[in-house]
């Protein structure tokens, strides 16, 4: 054999794939297919789904009168006191939300994204006749925008009864009243009622997707499944509508001496604890 032949066979067989891309942490591994993005997408929705129910059984207190609710707020406030300091136990339940409903919308975005790019070999003469909706309902192909209506929806509630920047009559710490008063106005409870019916729509096609998501997809369970999920978004869309409901129609009211109460005790001195203050008998 030649210096030259023996040269070639010496030299290092090149790369056919280029060099070996670095294993990521396995949980991103797996986030990053669609599996795991589907697998994301419905755990967060469980978890959401949770508070949500949780949130609106809540809220019923409402009925019960102002002290009911408001102790229910306290009670949020001082949980898992005194193994943790006041409020942290909320703080820390409200940063767990904030990373599902985060990582809910990347997956759902991501996902998107993927199905388009896997779609793009299709032409327009496929669609000529107009897509095919057989397996889709009305549910699942307003989703995206579901969703989004969700999404404003909550930036909204969170301004007008946790911050109080859209709702001229808050007062820190005196629930209820916050809730009357922003229901009084017409505009917001038209507000609510439509982003409600949104969330439920949006509900049920995420809990009856949630389950082949999973795996847990079986023809016998089927029928269950979308009992289920007509079930918990028609819960929730009762549930949460009949709040804005019963204040506009009369059959709750605001509460002045729990105001008063509440002003009195926070040293509050703001123009809504002035007004309840003035028209004191």
């Amino acid at each position: 054999m030649t210096s030259t032949a023996q040269d070639l066979s010496s030299a290092p067989t090149p790369a056919v794939n280029g060099p070996a891309r670095p294993r990521r942490w396995w949980p991103l591994e797996f986030y990053r297919s669609a599996i795991g993005k589907k697998w994301v997408m419905a755990v967060t929705g469980i978890a959401l789904l949770g508070y949500v129910v949780a949130h609106m059984v809540g809220n019923l207190k409402l009925y019960l009168g102002a002290d009911d609710l408001n102790h229910y707020g306290e009670f949020l406030r001082e949980l898992l006191e005194p193994i943790l300091p006041r409020t942290v136990a909320l703080w820390l339940m409200r940063v767990g939300l904030t990373a599902a409903f985060v990582l809910h919308i990347h997956a759902a975005y991501a996902l998107t994204r993927m199905n388009q790019r896997s779609n793009q070999h299709l032409t327009a003469a496929r669609y000529a006749g107009g897509r095919d909706y057989v397996a889709a309902n009305f549910a699942s192909r307003t989703m995206r925008w579901t969703g989004i209506i969700t999404l404003l929806y909550v930036i909204w509630h969170l301004a007008d009864l946790t911050w109080g920047t859209a709702n001229p009559d808050y007062v820190r710490g005196d629930p209820y009243n916050n809730l009357v008063a922003s229901f009084e106005r017409v505009p917001v409870t038209i507000l609510y009622i439509v982003a409600n019916v949104a969330v439920g729509i949006h509900v049920f096609h995420g809990a009856w997707s949630m389950f082949q998501s999973l795996g847990w997809n079986n023809p016998r369970f089927n029928r269950w499944r979308v009992g289920f999920a007509r079930g918990l978004a028609g819960l929730i869309v009762v549930g949460n509508v009949s709040f804005p409901v019963a204040v506009l129609v009369g059959a709750v009211e605001r509460d002045d001496a729990e105001r008063r109460t509440v002003c009195a005790e926070t040293a509050n001195t703001g123009d809504a604890c002035a007004e309840v203050e003035e028209a004191a008998p």
